[in-house]
Protein backbone atom coordinates (compact mmCIF):
# COMPACT_ATOMS: atom_id res chain seq x y z
CA UNK A 1 0.00 0.00 0.00
CA UNK A 2 3.06 2.43 0.78
CA UNK A 3 5.03 1.01 -1.18
CA UNK A 4 3.38 2.00 -4.56
CA UNK A 5 2.50 5.62 -3.98
CA UNK A 6 6.85 5.96 -3.64
CA UNK A 7 7.47 4.37 -6.52
CA UNK A 8 5.50 5.89 -8.71
CA UNK A 9 7.12 9.24 -7.40
CA UNK A 10 10.25 8.12 -8.05
CA UNK A 11 9.51 7.18 -11.32
CA UNK A 12 10.27 10.80 -12.54
CA UNK A 13 13.94 11.43 -10.52
CA UNK A 14 14.81 7.75 -12.24
CA UNK A 15 14.33 8.44 -15.58
CA UNK A 16 16.26 11.80 -14.68
CA UNK A 17 18.86 10.02 -12.93
CA UNK A 18 21.76 10.09 -15.09
CA UNK A 19 21.81 14.21 -14.64
CA UNK A 20 20.99 14.29 -11.28
CA UNK A 21 23.11 12.29 -9.98
CA UNK A 22 26.71 13.64 -10.88
CA UNK A 23 25.89 17.25 -10.12
CA UNK A 24 24.44 15.45 -6.66
CA UNK A 25 27.96 13.45 -6.41
CA UNK A 26 29.53 16.76 -7.32
CA UNK A 27 28.25 19.20 -4.67
CA UNK A 28 28.62 16.25 -2.33
CA UNK A 29 31.82 16.15 -3.42
CA UNK A 30 32.81 19.60 -2.87
CA UNK A 31 32.09 19.68 0.44
CA UNK A 32 34.86 19.22 2.69
CA UNK A 33 33.37 17.60 5.88
CA UNK A 34 31.64 15.11 3.43
CA UNK A 35 35.29 14.43 2.26
CA UNK A 36 36.80 14.19 5.65
CA UNK A 37 33.96 11.43 6.73
CA UNK A 38 34.62 9.38 3.09
CA UNK A 39 38.02 9.77 4.08
CA UNK A 40 38.14 8.55 8.26
CA UNK A 41 35.43 5.54 6.99
CA UNK A 42 38.08 4.00 4.49
CA UNK A 43 40.46 4.10 7.16
CA UNK A 44 38.31 3.21 9.55
CA UNK A 45 37.80 -0.15 7.12
CA UNK A 46 41.49 -1.05 8.15
CA UNK A 47 41.82 0.20 11.86
CA UNK A 48 38.61 -2.24 12.89
CA UNK A 49 39.60 -5.47 11.47
CA UNK A 50 43.58 -4.34 12.60
CA UNK A 51 42.17 -3.66 16.22
CA UNK A 52 40.22 -7.27 16.29
CA UNK A 53 43.04 -9.36 15.07
CA UNK A 54 45.65 -7.58 17.50
CA UNK A 55 43.22 -8.24 20.08
CA UNK A 56 42.78 -11.86 19.29
CA UNK A 57 46.73 -12.33 19.08
CA UNK A 58 46.91 -11.37 22.89
CA UNK A 59 44.17 -12.82 23.96
CA UNK A 60 45.62 -16.37 22.72
CA UNK A 61 48.55 -15.49 24.22
CA UNK A 62 50.54 -15.86 20.41
CA UNK A 63 53.76 -14.90 21.82
CA UNK A 64 54.09 -17.96 24.13
CA UNK A 65 51.97 -20.66 22.24
CA UNK A 66 52.21 -19.53 18.45
CA UNK A 67 54.63 -21.10 15.82
CA UNK A 68 55.30 -21.02 11.90
CA UNK A 69 56.76 -18.71 9.01
CA UNK A 70 54.30 -15.66 9.92
CA UNK A 71 55.46 -16.11 13.85
CA UNK A 72 58.21 -13.29 13.39
CA UNK A 73 56.09 -10.96 11.35
CA UNK A 74 53.37 -10.99 13.52
CA UNK A 75 55.33 -10.58 17.19
CA UNK A 76 56.99 -7.70 15.02
CA UNK A 77 53.43 -6.33 14.52
CA UNK A 78 52.30 -6.68 17.59
CA UNK A 79 54.27 -7.38 20.32
CA UNK A 80 57.58 -6.11 19.22
CA UNK A 81 60.72 -6.84 21.45
CA UNK A 82 59.68 -4.15 24.53
CA UNK A 83 62.14 -5.52 27.38
CA UNK A 84 64.80 -5.99 24.83
CA UNK A 85 64.39 -2.06 23.78
CA UNK A 86 64.11 -0.21 26.80
CA UNK A 87 66.71 -2.04 28.71
CA UNK A 88 69.36 -2.70 26.00
CA UNK A 89 71.71 0.54 25.69
CA UNK A 90 74.30 -0.48 24.09
CA UNK A 91 72.56 -0.79 19.97
CA UNK A 92 71.03 2.48 20.77
CA UNK A 93 72.02 6.18 18.90
CA UNK A 94 72.66 9.08 20.85
CA UNK A 95 70.16 11.55 19.15
CA UNK A 96 72.47 14.23 19.24
CA UNK A 97 76.69 13.50 18.27
CA UNK A 98 78.23 16.29 19.77
CA UNK A 99 81.14 17.40 17.45
CA UNK A 100 84.92 16.71 18.14
CA UNK A 101 87.65 17.96 16.60
CA UNK A 102 85.86 20.09 14.18
CA UNK A 103 86.78 23.08 13.38
CA UNK A 104 84.74 26.18 13.16
CA UNK A 105 84.98 27.09 9.57
CA UNK A 106 84.06 23.39 9.44
CA UNK A 107 80.98 23.83 11.87
CA UNK A 108 79.70 27.05 9.77
CA UNK A 109 79.67 25.26 6.62
CA UNK A 110 77.31 22.93 8.44
CA UNK A 111 75.18 25.46 9.46
CA UNK A 112 75.16 26.58 6.30
CA UNK A 113 73.83 23.63 4.67
CA UNK A 114 71.38 22.43 7.16
CA UNK A 115 69.80 26.40 6.57
CA UNK A 116 69.69 26.61 3.44
CA UNK A 117 68.61 22.77 2.53
CA UNK A 118 65.95 23.48 5.03
CA UNK A 119 65.09 27.05 3.75
CA UNK A 120 65.11 25.05 0.03
CA UNK A 121 63.03 22.41 0.92
CA UNK A 122 60.33 23.78 2.38
CA UNK A 123 59.81 26.86 0.72
CA UNK A 124 59.88 25.38 -2.50
CA UNK A 125 57.28 22.83 -0.95
CA UNK A 126 55.25 26.12 0.35
CA UNK A 127 55.11 27.74 -3.46
CA UNK A 128 54.05 24.39 -5.03
CA UNK A 129 51.41 23.66 -2.55
CA UNK A 130 49.74 26.54 -3.06
CA UNK A 131 50.19 26.43 -6.73
CA UNK A 132 48.63 22.67 -6.51
CA UNK A 133 45.68 23.43 -4.49
CA UNK A 134 44.49 27.37 -5.64
CA UNK A 135 45.08 27.16 -9.37
CA UNK A 136 43.83 25.37 -12.56
CA UNK A 137 45.79 23.15 -14.50
CA UNK A 138 45.77 23.20 -18.57
CA UNK A 139 43.97 26.86 -18.40
CA UNK A 140 43.91 28.59 -21.73
CA UNK A 141 42.43 31.45 -23.25
CA UNK A 142 38.65 29.99 -24.30
CA UNK A 143 39.07 27.25 -21.50
CA UNK A 144 39.40 27.92 -17.55
CA UNK A 145 41.01 24.76 -17.57
CA UNK A 146 40.72 22.06 -13.73
CA UNK A 147 41.63 22.34 -10.38
CA UNK A 148 43.00 19.30 -8.51
CA UNK A 149 41.16 18.46 -5.61
CA UNK A 150 41.83 15.58 -4.12
CA UNK A 151 44.59 16.27 -0.88
CA UNK A 152 44.33 12.60 0.10
CA UNK A 153 46.24 11.57 -3.12
CA UNK A 154 49.14 14.42 -2.59
CA UNK A 155 48.99 13.00 1.26
CA UNK A 156 49.99 9.78 -0.66
CA UNK A 157 52.41 11.15 -2.92
CA UNK A 158 54.35 12.49 0.06
CA UNK A 159 54.29 9.59 2.65
CA UNK A 160 55.32 6.99 -0.46
CA UNK A 161 58.57 8.78 -1.09
CA UNK A 162 59.14 9.65 2.60
CA UNK A 163 58.91 5.84 3.03
CA UNK A 164 61.29 5.21 0.01
CA UNK A 165 63.97 7.59 1.69
CA UNK A 166 63.51 6.31 5.05
CA UNK A 167 63.69 2.55 4.17
CA UNK A 168 66.88 3.13 2.02
CA UNK A 169 68.51 5.26 5.26
CA UNK A 170 67.87 2.41 7.34
CA UNK A 171 69.09 -0.34 4.95
CA UNK A 172 72.30 1.25 4.24
CA UNK A 173 72.87 2.84 7.79
CA UNK A 174 73.27 1.31 11.60
CA UNK A 175 70.20 1.57 13.69
CA UNK A 176 69.29 0.52 16.88
CA UNK A 177 67.64 -2.63 17.17
CA UNK A 178 63.87 -1.91 16.81
CA UNK A 179 61.82 -2.96 19.53
CA UNK A 180 58.57 -0.96 19.37
CA UNK A 181 55.54 -3.01 18.22
CA UNK A 182 54.64 -1.78 15.04
CA UNK A 183 51.25 -1.36 14.92
CA UNK A 184 52.14 1.74 17.66
CA UNK A 185 53.08 3.80 14.89
CA UNK A 186 49.46 3.61 13.15
CA UNK A 187 48.43 6.20 16.06
CA UNK A 188 51.08 8.62 14.79
CA UNK A 189 50.13 7.87 11.20
CA UNK A 190 46.26 8.51 11.25
CA UNK A 191 46.99 11.80 13.11
CA UNK A 192 50.16 12.74 10.84
CA UNK A 193 47.67 12.17 7.56
CA UNK A 194 44.44 14.32 9.01
CA UNK A 195 46.91 17.03 9.81
CA UNK A 196 48.01 17.03 6.42
CA UNK A 197 44.96 16.51 4.79
CA UNK A 198 43.40 19.28 6.76
CA UNK A 199 46.49 21.63 5.89
CA UNK A 200 45.93 20.94 2.24
CA UNK A 201 41.97 21.73 2.45
CA UNK A 202 42.92 24.60 4.07
CA UNK A 203 44.45 26.46 1.32
CA UNK A 204 40.94 26.31 -0.57
CA UNK A 205 39.40 28.86 2.14
CA UNK A 206 42.17 30.30 3.21
CA UNK A 207 44.97 31.98 2.03
CA UNK A 208 48.65 30.64 2.60
CA UNK A 209 50.13 33.40 4.68
CA UNK A 210 47.02 33.19 6.89
CA UNK A 211 47.85 29.40 7.21
CA UNK A 212 51.61 30.10 7.95
CA UNK A 213 50.73 32.47 11.19
CA UNK A 214 47.70 29.71 12.52
CA UNK A 215 50.69 27.35 12.33
CA UNK A 216 53.03 29.80 14.28
CA UNK A 217 50.19 30.94 16.94
CA UNK A 218 49.52 26.73 17.57
CA UNK A 219 51.56 27.65 20.65
CA UNK A 220 48.48 29.44 22.54
CA UNK A 221 45.81 25.78 22.37
CA UNK A 222 49.08 23.88 23.36
CA UNK A 223 49.63 25.83 26.28
CA UNK A 224 45.61 26.08 27.57
CA UNK A 225 45.38 22.27 26.67
CA UNK A 226 48.59 21.93 29.02
CA UNK A 227 46.90 24.24 32.06
CA UNK A 228 43.31 22.27 31.35
CA UNK A 229 44.13 18.64 31.68
CA UNK A 230 47.60 18.62 32.59
CA UNK A 231 47.72 21.34 35.33
CA UNK A 232 51.10 22.47 34.05
CA UNK A 233 52.95 25.86 34.98
CA UNK A 234 54.09 28.17 32.51
CA UNK A 235 57.13 30.78 33.09
CA UNK A 236 55.83 34.70 32.42
CA UNK A 237 57.61 34.80 29.21
CA UNK A 238 55.70 32.21 27.81
CA UNK A 239 52.58 33.83 28.37
CA UNK A 240 53.79 36.83 27.29
CA UNK A 241 55.03 35.73 23.64
CA UNK A 242 51.86 33.73 23.92
CA UNK A 243 49.84 37.17 23.74
CA UNK A 244 51.85 38.68 21.82
CA UNK A 245 51.28 36.09 19.06
CA UNK A 246 47.63 36.38 19.58
CA UNK A 247 47.63 40.26 19.19
CA UNK A 248 49.49 39.59 16.13
CA UNK A 249 47.42 36.92 14.71
CA UNK A 250 44.65 39.03 15.19
CA UNK A 251 45.97 42.10 13.88
CA UNK A 252 47.09 40.34 10.41
CA UNK A 253 43.50 38.83 10.20
CA UNK A 254 41.27 42.09 10.87
CA UNK A 255 43.37 44.20 8.24
CA UNK A 256 42.96 41.41 5.68
CA UNK A 257 39.24 41.46 6.05
CA UNK A 258 37.83 44.53 4.52
CA UNK A 259 39.60 42.92 1.29
CA UNK A 260 37.29 40.61 -0.61
CA UNK A 261 40.07 39.25 -2.58
CA UNK A 262 39.47 35.09 -2.79
CA UNK A 263 42.74 34.31 -1.44
CA UNK A 264 42.45 36.88 1.57
CA UNK A 265 39.30 36.04 3.16
CA UNK A 266 39.16 33.64 6.15
CA UNK A 267 35.92 31.67 6.03
CA UNK A 268 34.35 29.46 8.87
CA UNK A 269 35.56 26.63 7.24
CA UNK A 270 39.56 27.27 6.81
CA UNK A 271 39.36 27.80 10.73
CA UNK A 272 37.95 24.79 11.06
CA UNK A 273 40.78 23.04 9.46
CA UNK A 274 43.53 24.78 10.83
CA UNK A 275 41.83 23.67 14.14
CA UNK A 276 42.31 20.04 12.81
CA UNK A 277 45.55 20.48 11.59
CA UNK A 278 46.66 21.97 14.63
CA UNK A 279 44.90 19.37 16.92
CA UNK A 280 45.89 16.43 15.09
CA UNK A 281 49.58 17.91 14.71
CA UNK A 282 49.57 18.34 18.24
CA UNK A 283 48.61 14.84 18.94
CA UNK A 284 51.43 13.09 16.49
CA UNK A 285 54.27 15.21 18.05
CA UNK A 286 53.02 13.69 21.37
CA UNK A 287 52.64 10.43 20.29
CA UNK A 288 55.93 10.06 18.49
CA UNK A 289 57.84 11.34 21.91
CA UNK A 290 56.09 8.73 24.10
CA UNK A 291 57.05 6.35 21.16
CA UNK A 292 60.93 7.46 21.39
CA UNK A 293 61.29 5.45 24.96
CA UNK A 294 61.90 2.51 22.85
CA UNK A 295 65.26 3.80 21.85
CA UNK A 296 64.57 3.96 18.17
CA UNK A 297 66.06 6.71 15.79
CA UNK A 298 64.13 9.20 14.21
CA UNK A 299 65.24 7.82 10.78
CA UNK A 300 63.20 4.22 12.22
CA UNK A 301 59.98 6.60 13.58
CA UNK A 302 59.76 8.18 9.86
CA UNK A 303 59.63 4.81 8.14
CA UNK A 304 57.47 2.91 10.59
CA UNK A 305 55.03 5.74 10.69
CA UNK A 306 55.21 6.38 6.77
CA UNK A 307 54.61 2.51 6.51
CA UNK A 308 51.12 2.92 8.04
CA UNK A 309 50.61 6.39 5.86
CA UNK A 310 50.47 4.39 2.59
CA UNK A 311 48.90 1.57 3.87
CA UNK A 312 45.68 3.81 4.80
CA UNK A 313 45.75 6.37 2.27
CA UNK A 314 46.07 4.05 -0.69
CA UNK A 315 43.71 1.59 0.62
CA UNK A 316 40.85 4.70 1.21
CA UNK A 317 41.92 5.82 -2.47
CA UNK A 318 40.92 2.22 -3.86
CA UNK A 319 37.65 2.02 -1.72
CA UNK A 320 36.93 5.28 -3.02
CA UNK A 321 38.02 4.68 -7.05
CA UNK A 322 39.99 8.16 -6.07
CA UNK A 323 43.46 6.50 -6.91
CA UNK A 324 42.49 5.91 -10.97
CA UNK A 325 41.13 9.78 -11.21
CA UNK A 326 44.20 11.29 -9.75
CA UNK A 327 46.24 8.96 -12.28
CA UNK A 328 44.25 9.97 -14.90
CA UNK A 329 44.63 13.87 -13.96
CA UNK A 330 48.38 13.27 -13.92
CA UNK A 331 48.33 11.68 -17.29
CA UNK A 332 45.98 14.81 -18.58
CA UNK A 333 48.15 17.62 -17.19
CA UNK A 334 52.00 16.75 -17.23
CA UNK A 335 52.93 20.34 -15.33
CA UNK A 336 50.75 18.68 -12.49
CA UNK A 337 52.47 15.68 -12.28
CA UNK A 338 56.09 17.71 -11.99
CA UNK A 339 54.54 19.54 -9.34
CA UNK A 340 53.27 16.31 -7.41
CA UNK A 341 56.23 14.84 -7.57
CA UNK A 342 58.53 17.59 -6.62
CA UNK A 343 56.49 18.43 -3.67
CA UNK A 344 57.11 15.19 -2.38
CA UNK A 345 61.00 15.28 -3.04
CA UNK A 346 60.47 18.41 -0.95
CA UNK A 347 58.83 16.83 1.87
CA UNK A 348 61.15 13.97 2.40
CA UNK A 349 64.10 15.42 1.61
CA UNK A 350 63.21 18.36 4.31
CA UNK A 351 62.29 16.01 7.22
CA UNK A 352 66.13 14.34 6.61
CA UNK A 353 67.29 17.99 6.78
CA UNK A 354 65.23 18.19 10.11
CA UNK A 355 66.86 15.50 11.49
CA UNK A 356 70.06 16.17 10.91
CA UNK A 357 70.15 19.78 11.92
CA UNK A 358 68.71 18.62 15.09
CA UNK A 359 71.09 16.16 15.46
CA UNK A 360 73.96 18.54 14.92
CA UNK A 361 73.00 21.82 16.27
CA UNK A 362 69.98 20.87 18.96
CA UNK A 363 66.27 21.99 18.84
CA UNK A 364 67.00 25.85 19.71
CA UNK A 365 69.04 26.17 15.99
CA UNK A 366 66.51 24.24 14.01
CA UNK A 367 63.64 26.47 15.52
CA UNK A 368 65.29 29.45 14.23
CA UNK A 369 65.74 28.47 11.24
CA UNK A 370 62.04 27.18 10.90
CA UNK A 371 61.06 30.80 11.95
CA UNK A 372 62.83 32.45 9.43
CA UNK A 373 61.14 29.74 6.66
CA UNK A 374 57.82 30.96 7.69
CA UNK A 375 58.55 34.48 7.10
CA UNK A 376 60.27 34.09 3.96
CA UNK A 377 57.32 31.64 2.92
CA UNK A 378 55.10 34.38 3.70
CA UNK A 379 57.23 36.99 1.70
CA UNK A 380 57.64 34.78 -1.23
CA UNK A 381 53.33 33.94 -1.29
CA UNK A 382 52.49 37.66 -1.42
CA UNK A 383 55.44 38.32 -4.32
CA UNK A 384 54.41 35.10 -5.97
CA UNK A 385 50.55 34.89 -5.71
CA UNK A 386 49.76 38.60 -5.03
CA UNK A 387 48.55 38.44 -1.55
CA UNK A 388 47.79 41.75 -0.32
CA UNK A 389 49.11 43.00 3.13
CA UNK A 390 48.23 45.96 4.87
CA UNK A 391 50.32 47.91 7.09
CA UNK A 392 48.69 46.87 10.19
CA UNK A 393 48.76 43.18 8.58
CA UNK A 394 52.54 43.36 8.28
CA UNK A 395 53.16 44.90 11.74
CA UNK A 396 50.80 41.82 13.07
CA UNK A 397 53.32 39.77 11.26
CA UNK A 398 56.72 41.30 12.76
CA UNK A 399 54.46 41.20 15.97
CA UNK A 400 54.24 37.40 16.07
CA UNK A 401 57.99 36.39 14.91
CA UNK A 402 59.04 38.72 17.40
CA UNK A 403 57.63 36.65 20.04
CA UNK A 404 58.47 33.52 18.42
CA UNK A 405 62.29 34.86 18.85
CA UNK A 406 61.43 35.91 22.26
CA UNK A 407 60.60 32.47 22.58
CA UNK A 408 63.77 30.81 21.11
CA UNK A 409 65.93 32.97 23.20
CA UNK A 410 63.97 32.68 26.49
CA UNK A 411 63.87 28.76 26.21
CA UNK A 412 67.86 28.91 25.33
CA UNK A 413 68.47 30.66 28.45
CA UNK A 414 66.38 28.38 30.25
CA UNK A 415 68.22 25.65 29.57
CA UNK A 416 71.62 27.25 29.45
CA UNK A 417 70.72 27.91 33.45
CA UNK A 418 69.35 24.60 34.11
CA UNK A 419 72.76 23.07 32.64
CA UNK A 420 74.58 25.17 35.57
CA UNK A 421 72.94 23.61 38.32
CA UNK A 422 74.03 20.16 38.30
CA UNK A 423 77.41 20.62 37.77
CA UNK A 424 78.26 17.04 36.66
CA UNK A 425 75.53 16.18 34.37
CA UNK A 426 74.95 17.15 30.66
CA UNK A 427 70.61 17.02 29.82
CA UNK A 428 70.04 14.94 26.93
CA UNK A 429 68.65 16.59 23.84
CA UNK A 430 65.30 14.42 22.86
CA UNK A 431 64.41 14.88 19.23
Amino acid sequence: RFCLPLVLASLPTMATGEQITPALQDSWGDFWLFRFFVNAAGYASIVVPGFLLIQYFKRRNYLETGRGICFPVIKSCVFGSEVKSVHQEDGSLPPRAEPTESSTARQVFKLLFCAAGLQASYLTWGVLQERVMTRSYGATETDPGEKFTDSQFLVFMNRILAFTVAGLYCALTKQPRHGAPMYKYSFASLSNILSSWCQYEALKYISFPTQVLAKASKVIPVMMMGKLVSRKSYEYWEYLTAALISVGVSMFLLSSAPNRHVSTVTTFSGIVLLAGYIIFDSFTSNWQDALFTYKMSPVQMMFGVNVFSCLFTVGSLLEQGALLESVRFMARHSEFTAHAVLLSVCSACGQLFIFYTINQFGAAVFTIIMTLRQAFAILLSCLIYGHTVTVVGGLGVAVVFMALFLRVYARSRMKKRSKKLPPGESPVQKV
